[in-house]
């Protein structure tokens, strides 16, 4: 599976992106994506989960009520809606998958750069 993150870019708080997670390859194998942020100097953290097979949704609590995920089947895409932007946001945002419920990350993204001004 290959995955092709974008739509990061510059923005005031307060303000929306929506990134784009686009899967190719053995996307059948696919159980969830994720996606991963991670700001200048800290560890990579978990942002929200999509189950290919349902749409059932995950959040961190950071994100919780802002950001929501979702997926595309046709086009084997996830999304994610980000409002309410806030500083404290500013990372690379990732995308991985899974294959199964426990197993690892086994595919990532290269990552898109979402920058939050105050």
């Amino acid at each position: 599976v290959q995955l092709q993150a974008s739509g990061g870019g510059l923005v005031q708080a307060g303000g929306s992106l929506r990134l784009s997670c686009a899967a190719s390859g053995r996307t059948f194998s696919v159980y969830a994506m994720d996606w991963f942020r991670q700001a200048p100097g800290k560890e990579r953290e978990f942002a929200a989960s999509i189950r290919w097979s349902d749409g059932r949704v995950y959040y961190a609590d950071s994100v919780k009520g802002r950001f929501t995920v979702s997926r595309d089947n046709a086009k084997n895409t996830m999304y994610l809606q980000m409002n309410n932007l806030k500083p404290e946001d500013t990372a690379v945002y990732y995308c991985a998958t899974k294959g199964s419920e426990y197993a690892s990350y086994d595919y990532w993204g290269q990552g898109t750069l979402v920058t939050v001004s105050s």
